[in-house]
């Protein structure tokens, strides 16, 4: 077996974990390995927006997760697409960049977690991001790895979606990321040159040079390697050979809200109980590994219309202009293959004495039904509507020791009712706007239709059809050590371990406002500043 030493071993080459070995790298004197279980970035439906390919029926890149039946869904498993490759969902996602409201730091930071109110972790995602178009603001930075941009070429169809919102009282805002989050918005996408800007293109491609980064891709990782209760390595195999790197000073695991609980209890830290039926050998007793499991529980609800709409979809029309657009894409970066399909969207309130938005729109210019794994002949356009921040709390555990078997993943979506309440108001507004004046000269039949004024007919509808929006969190909850189901630290130390940490959205103790992809990489940011403090300490 082969064993080489680096000063740290990053666990996962997604959001987090290539921010955190490109930080950590920028100092000459300090070697960093980088361990990802998918493959290179380098696909054409990486990096053309239009690929999207978490959307690809297939598991192209993919983990290409389900969950365990779902009692809120009717029974139903939910899908869980997850990126396997370099970049991680950042390299399969829609690229939309949505960083939250301000409340939900500051809540995190009101849970114990010093360091993580908006205020202070603001100059994190500034230090990330390149704004092509929010520039010598309070609220954005430049001349960071992750490039920020408008659309290229948007659908006209996003503007009968911003005059019907404003119909019913959504304004439109020109920086939901800014002081506002509240309004209609084209959203900001995380291009650069009409591609994709990957956490991978912006922090690991660019520095593959240094002599201190190794990256190894396609290594699985199997269990982390301990001394005492002091993390000095990790085992994993690449094309079924096994092999160890040692870690002189930190291990970091930054496998998602699905992989890092995995590999956590696959090393005997975890529920005890739980560990001891698998026969794995307790390393730690942490019961709150794999716990506290939130995801945004989504509903699509979609219309047809004419092939000579500014929408995509499956005709002849529509493959003369899709040929048309790759060539144009390949000469010039513009035109349909710069789309991410969800162009525009609006965060809403669900009533009146709603203070912070509590649900979340987004627009896409093309018939989505099942994650796309069902596909449909003709033109149409959808929208999605979520719950921002939903009661329910699941779980991930493990199916076996076997580290190549998926986890056992059940978001218990919709347990809790409320959530299906709120769902359900969020179903009524957006119908109220798609059905407006602006989408008169689009507008077919519905693909599923549903009475507006039959609440418990949509109550169905969401059951039978909702599913995730791509955003589990909380599996390795930040909190102090009296929460006895935290697992990690405000510094993102596994409590009772040493030289480990965990960095990705698997920390966050409650689900973010918004899409996570942003705050992931903000995650990392933070992260690589509290190692380098500590190493100094």
């Amino acid at each position: 077996m082969s064993i080489e030493e680096f000063d740290y071993v990053v666990v996962g080459g997604g959001s987090a974990g290539c921010v955190v070995a490109s930080r950590l790298s920028e100092d000459p004197s300090v070697s960093v390995c980088l361990l990802e279980a998918g493959g290179p970035d380098n696909s054409v439906f990486i990096h053309a927006p239009a690929g999207v390919a978490a959307t690809l029926p297939v598991p192209f890149k993919n983990w290409a997760f389900k969950t365990v039946p779902q009692k809120g869904l009717n029974g139903r498993q939910g899908y869980q697409p997850r990126g396997k490759v370099l970049g991680g969902s950042s390299s399969t996602n829609a690229m939309l960049y949505v960083r939250g409201n301000r409340w939900d730091y500051d809540h995190w930071a009101s849970l114990g977690n010093a360091g993580w109110s908006y205020d202070e972790v603001l100059p994190y995602f500034k230090r990330a991001e390149n704004n092509e178009t929010h520039r010598d603001c309070p609220f954005h930075g430049t001349g960071g790895p992750l490039n920020v941009a408008e659309l290229r070429s948007p659908s006209a169809l996003n503007q009968a979606f911003l005059a019907a919102a404003a119909m019913h009282g959504i304004p439109t805002v020109a920086d939901y990321n800014g002081a506002e989050q509240f309004g209609a918005f084209m959203y900001q996408v995380t291009q650069k040159n009409g591609e994709r800007c990957s956490a991978a293109k912006g922090y690991i491609t660019p520095n593959l040079s240094r002599p201190n980064l190794t990256v190894k891709t396609n290594a699985l990782s199997s269990r982390i390697v301990f001394d005492g209760r002091r993390a000095i390595g990790v085992s994993y195999s690449v094309d079924g050979r096994d092999a160890t790197v040692r870690a002189r000073r930190e291990v970091v695991v930054s496998s998602g809200a699905f992989g890092s609980p995995q590999l956590l209890m696959l090393s005997g830290i975890g529920s005890g109980a739980q560990l001891q039926k698998l026969g794995i050998d307790v390393l730690h007793d942490l019961p709150g590994v794999g716990e506290n499991l939130q995801d945004h529980i989504d509903h699509v609800q979609a219309w047809r219309s004419a092939s000579s709409s500014p929408t995509f979809g499956v005709s002849m029309r529509g493959g003369v202009k899709m040929t048309g657009a790759m060539l144009e894409w390949k000469k010039q970066r513009t035109g349909l293959v710069t789309s991410n399909f969800a162009e525009s969207g609006a965060f809403v309130r669900s009533s009146r004495d709603v203070t912070v938005p509590d649900l979340q729109m987004v627009f896409v210019v093309a018939m989505v039904d099942d994650h796309n794994r069902k596909l449909h002949l003709g033109h149409g356009y959808s929208c999605h509507i979520e719950v921002l921040r939903p009661k329910s709390r699941g779980h991930v555990r493990l199916a076996s020791r076997d580290p190549r078997a998926a986890p056992l993943i059940d978001p218990k979506f919709l347990d809790d009712e409320r959530d299906l309440e709120l769902l359900v108001k969020g179903v009524e507004l957006q119908m109220d706007i798609l059905q407006s004046g602006p989408f008169n000269p689009w507008r077919g039949k519905m693909l599923y239709p549903v009475d507006r004024k039959d609440r418990a007919a949509i109550a169905e509808d969401i059951r039978n059809r909702a599913d995730t929006q791509y955003h589990p969190v909380g599996t390795c909850k930040m909190g102090p050590k009296a929460d006895r189901m935290s697992v990690v630290d405000d510094r993102l130390r596994v409590h009772g371990i040493d030289a480990l940490r965990v960095v990705d959205a698997s920390i966050m103790p409650t689900l973010c406002g918004g899409n996570t992809n942003a705050p992931t990489i903000m995650i990392g940011e933070k992260a690589a500043d509290m190692i380098r403090a500590d190493a100094i300490a």
